[in-house]
Parts: structure tokens; C-alpha cells; sequence
């Protein structure tokens, strides 16, 4: 007994002869697909070439890794996927303008995003401006009254004190702003979709500007700014000057990939591999009392970086002071560390109490609409415009649509987007800028903001959903769950778990597998917060686990697994470590469920 089913007989449905398990609709409407049969064959061939873990081979057949190339993408290399940085359009311009700025030893401003990964590129570039002895100027932007990007008044005040100005995260649509920047060079380092006209400034260094033929359109933008400052060593090297380390900093760079939902492929899955592996040695004093504040005391994982670490940092920009996770990031004091995480913590509480209100006034808003639409939108007056995005990505979550939340303010409306693999949201959005239907508006394909008169939010959310019919977004999708196995509960341990962690990184476009466990029951559950459902299922041979169903009960999955306790379920979902005050136990995280009928 392994505890694996893919050869028992009963469990023929999980291949290419149809729906896993026999699941064709699920509790919440989905078909489950298992893996084919050509990726089994695959990961056999993997396990007989490599003698990894067997769960370890079918995982990376499933993601389409022959035996040859397992190993290398088990322990991705920088040296083996690191572009020539000089590749990307004005990158050379940009590099010889900021150190030219070093040696002349020239006042130099970083304006940057509110977000992570704006903080973190922020960081990334005043460290590096820091370790050759001189203080940049860091500027973020307060999210209610100046919102996203560049502003005039800013970058006219950031431009009579300064020579250089370096843009990061942002800046690519910024025209007018970045005119009133007169007297100032600016450099911008971004990675959002690109107009067709580019600002007026030195350089643009941007791998998703229009002119661009650049692979790299996948990186955060402190991915961008790492390449910059790769590029900047080299010049440095060449000249003879002391390069400062780069390297040490790679666990700033994984916190702004995986919090910034950017794909987990290429460079970035050696971003994340190996910042990782950093923030684990817990020598940042921000990242160690983040930790600390939250009761993180496994080893850190892409979890915890996307919906530990982020939501925290975020907390600052959305509903506190837009700096403060950039002072967190980049203190070396440690007491000052503890200080402001503990503020941060004290903000996202707040942040969550007000988002759970905001949440279901736009779940109400969204569902009274017609079905149907090719995305989902609500709008009102009085919402704190630092929450929208959050809002937006539950709204995306419920309908399976892109989905757009925007905060009404004196006749104002500021909204973020959130989107669906497949649509690229951004782009509509940075067209309706272009038709003047929007004030600003920007982002990449799967998260955008947006500016709006408020009696033009419907005329702009229709041309925004024509822009989305014309992407296929009305096009029939049968829902589908992917699974990857089934596995008893017995077999589940924090070693089993350890070894599927060692095929990630997990996150956008490599998510963590998700697995089944087949004809359990219902011990018990509870009811937590009026929204998440905690359970223990049991097998037929005795083994039991604990488990958990976030907002289960705002969706028909909380109810199906309450009225299920006395027959067998097949429950879906992912294999989690939970660390609650210290304590390191193994728990399954469900996200769907069926009723079992046996063969």
C-alpha cells in the first residue's frame, strides 16, 4: 500500500477515458481532469531515469519536464537562465546615466509604486545607491490623494531638488507627469504594458513596451530593476570600481514575484528558487519581524511570501502610509523592524475587517447583474479605494470571470482589476485610456488600476467588456478542476509535503498541485468566522485529517460538506503545512468536493 491510486482498479476515470474519479460535476459545478496517460508514461520514464520520489515525477510530467531537463529544473540556475541584461531596449542609456550619477556623485530620487513589488524594487535600488556612500531620495506616492504613478506636482518638486530620477514600477504610460519633470533626467524601470508613445525621459527600460521583442515580458518589476543593476556591476567592473553584492538581495526580488502574481517560469522561478533560500537564513531585519509578528516559524515557503508577507507589506500603501513597508524592507535596525512590522500587523487586521464589509456589498452588486457578462464589476461610493483590489480578486474567484471593483470619491472612481489566465485585462484597460474613457489606467494582463469619472464607469466597463468579448471571454469553457493524484490521508505527512515544496517554486503559471482524497467521510465540522468550515475527514481504513475550507460557506461548497456526514466524499484540494504558534502539523486545504459512488 502506497497510499498513491493512479493503478487501482476504480480509479481508470482519472486518465484520458474520462472525468477523474468520475467526477463530471463536482460541488461547485466543475469536471475534474486527471493527469493523461502520455504524462503517467512520462514520469515513469522520469522515476527510472532519476529515482526521485515517484509524487515528484508525476508532478513534473505534469508540467510537461522530460527526465533529461528534471534536474536542472529542480535547482534552476541564475548563470543558466540570466539574460544579457543589455538585450532590453535603453538599458545600456539607462546604466550609463546612473553611474555617471555615482561618480559624479549627483542627487538622485527613486520614485516608486505603493506595492510590493514597487517597495521591494525601491529597496533593491536605494541599498545598491547606499552601499557606494551616497542617500537617495525615495518618494512613494499616497495612494488615496496622489494614487498610482507618477503626478505632476511630484515629479516637479522630486525634479527641483534632484539631478536623476529613476521611476520604478511604474512611469511607461506617464507622459505628462514625467514632462514636469524639466531640468531632471528620468530613468524608468517597469514591466506594465507600454503605450504607443512613449514619456519624453532618458530611457525606458521596460521588457512590455510596444517596440520591445524581448522574452522577458514575464518579470515583476524588481526583476527589471535586478537586471538593471546586474548591468550596472559590469559597467562598475569595467571601470575599474567596486561592484556592491546583488545577490544577497535575491530575497527581495522573490517577494515582489510571487506577490506580484507575475508567472513562475524561466528567470523567475530561479528568482524565487534561490531568494528563497535567503529569506530563509532570516538575516533581513524586516523580513525576520514580519515573520515574527505573524508566527511564522516553518521554513519559509512561496506561501508565506505571497499571502503572509505581502498582504502585510501591502498593508501600509492601502490603508497607513505608503512607505512604511519600504522602511521595513530597508532597515537594518532591528528594533525599528519590530516596530513598524507590529504597525503593519495592527493595519492588516484593520485591512481585513474593512475588506470583508466591502467584499460582500460587491458580491451582492455583482450577482444582482445579468448572467452572463464577459466580467464582473461593482462600484459605489464610500469604499476605501485601498481595498478594491482585494475585492476584485474574491469577485474573480466566485464568477471565474475578470472582475473590476472601483471606490467612488467626489464624483471620482478609483478601481483595480483582476483577471482570468487567458484574458488580458490590462490591455482593454490601457485602450479605454487611449479612447479617453478613462482618466489613467494601466497594468498587464492578469492585475490593472484604473481612473474614472463616475458618469462614465458604465460607458467604460462596456467598451471594456466589448474589448474582452473580442479576446474570447464569452467563449464556452467547460469549468475544470486539474488534478494531480489521488492520495489516502494515511499516506499525507510533513515529509510527503517537504518533497512536493522541493518541485516549486508554487504561484502564477506553475501552481501546487492539487490532489484528492478519495471515499472519506465527514467526522466533523465547524464554522469559523461565519465564512471558513474546518473538518476532519477519515478514510475507510482508519486514517484520518484535519482540514480547511476557506469561504466555503459563501459558495455551494461549505453546504455540500456539511450535509455529507454520513456518506463517502471525494474532497480536492492542496496539501499545506500549518504552523499555528510553533506547532508544525500537515493539513489539506479543500477547494472542491464530490459525492462518491463506488465501482
Amino acid at each position: 500500500m502506497t497510499g498513491y491510486f493512479n493503478d487501482t482498479p476504480g480509479f481508470a476515470g482519472s486518465r484520458d477515458a474520462g472525468p477523474f474519479l468520475g467526477v463530471a460535476k463536482s460541488a461547485t459545478g466543475r469536471k475534474w481532469i486527471g493527469l493523461p496517460l502520455a504524462a503517467e508514461r512520462s514520469a515513469a520514464m522520469i522515476e527510472q531515469n532519476t529515482r526521485l520520489p515517484g509524487v515528484v515525477c508525476r508532478l513534473l510530467a505534469s508540467r510537461n519536464i522530460s527526465a533529461g531537463d528534471a534536474h536542472s529544473h529542480l535547482e534552476p540556475k541564475l548563470r543558466d537562465l540570466m539574460s544579457d541584461p543589455s538585450h532590453l531596449l535603453d538599458m545600456d542609456r539607462a546604466v550609463e546615466i546612473f553611474i555617471y550619477a555615482i561618480e559624479k556623485r549627483l542627487k538622485i530620487a527613486i520614485f516608486a509604486d505603493y506595492d510590493v513589488d514597487g517597495t521591494c524594487s525601491a529597496c533593491l535600488l536605494s541599498s545598491w545607491i547606499e552601499a557606494k556612500g551616497l542617500r537617495p531620495t525615495v518618494y512613494i506616492p499616497d495612494r488615496l490623494t496622489e494614487g498610482y504613478g507618477p503626478n505632476p506636482a511630484a515629479m516637479a518638486s522630486l525634479a527641483a531638488a534632484h539631478d536623476l530620477i529613476i521611476c520604478v514600477d511604474c512611469g511607461s504610460t506617464a507622459n505628462d507627469a514625467l514632462a514636469a519633470a524639466s531640468g531632471s533626467k528620468v530613468i524608468v524601470l517597469d514591466h506594465h504594458t507600454g503605450g504607443e508613445v512613449l514619456p519624453k525621459v532618458a530611457a525606458v527600460v521596460n521588457p512590455n513596451r510596444q517596440d520591445e521583442d524581448s522574452e522577458l515580458g514575464y518579470l515583476s518589476a524588481a526583476g527589471v530593476v535586478f537586471l538593471f543593476l546586474v548591468a550596472a556591476n559590469r559597467l562598475m567592473r569595467a571601470k575599474g570600481m567596486a561592484a556592491p553584492d546583488i545577490f544577497g538581495a535575491l530575497d527581495l526580488v522573490a517577494l515582489a514575484t510571487v506577490a506580484d502574481v507575475v508567472p513562475l517560469s524561466g528567470l523567475n522561478r530561479a528568482f524565487v528558487r534561490q531568494g528563497l533560500a535567503i529569506a530563509r537564513k532570516r538575516k533581513r531585519p524586516g523580513l525576520v519581524a514580519l515573520a515574527e509578528s505573524a508566527k511564522v516559524y516553518s521554513s519559509l515557503s512561496t506561501y508565506h511570501l505571497g499571502y503572509v508577507f505581502g498582504p502585510r507589506i501591502n498593508a501600509g500603501g492601502r490603508i497607513g502610509r505608503s512607505d512604511m513597508g519600504w522602511q521595513l524592507l530597508a532597515t537594518r535596525d532591528p528594533r525599528q523592524a519590530k516596530r513598524l512590522a507590529a504597525q503593519l500587523e495592527e493595519l492588516n487586521t484593520e485591512r481585513r475587517e474593512m475588506t470583508e464589509v466591502l467584499v460582500d456589498e460587491a458580491l451582492a452588486q455583482a450577482e444582482a447583474r445579468a448572467p452572463g457578462e464577459p466580467l464582473v464589476w461593482a462600484a459605489k461610493e464610500g469604499w476605501h479605494p485601498g481595498i478594491v483590489g482585494i475585492a476584485a480578486a474574491r469577485l474573480v474567484q466566485k464568477f471565474s470571470r475578470p472582475a473590476i471593483v472601483i471606490a467612488i470619491d467626489r464624483k471620482v472612481g478609483k478601481g483595480s482589476a483582476r483577471s482570468v489566465h487567458g484574458i488580458d485585462l490590462g490591455a482593454a484597460i490601457a485602450q479605454c485610456r487611449v479612447e479617453k474613457l478613462l482618466v489613467k489606467g494601466g497594468g498587464h494582463a492578469m492585475a490593472a488600476g484604473l481612473t474614472v469619472q463616475q458618469d462614465r464607469i458604465e460607458s467604460a466597463i462596456d467598451r471594456i467588456a466589448q474589448l474582452l468579448v473580442k479576446q474570447g471571454a464569452l467563449e464556452a469553457r467547460e469549468p475544470t478542476l486539474r488534478i494531480q493524484e489521488a492520495i489516502m490521508p494515511s499516506a499525507v505527512s510533513i515529509d510527503l509535503i517537504n518533497e512536493i515544496e522541493n518541485a516549486g517554486p508554487f504561484g502564477s503559471g506553475a501552481p501546487a498541485p492539487r490532489f484528492v482524497l478519495p471515499y472519506v467521510r465527514v467526522k466533523y465540522s465547524k464554522v469559523m468566522k461565519h465564512k471558513h468550515l474546518t473538518l476532519s475527514l477519515a478514510d475507510e481504513s482508519g486514517g484520518s485529517i484535519e482540514a480547511i475550507a476557506f469561504q466555503a460557506n459563501e459558495g455551494p461548497l461549505g453546504p455540500f460538506l456539511r450535509d455529507r456526514k454520513n456518506g463517502r466524499i471525494h474532497v480536492a484540494g492542496r496539501l499545506t503545512i500549518n504552523d499555528f504558534r510553533g506547532r508544525i502539523s500537515h493539513r489539506f486545504e479543500i477547494e472542491d468536493a464530490a459525492n462518491a459512488v463506488s465501482n
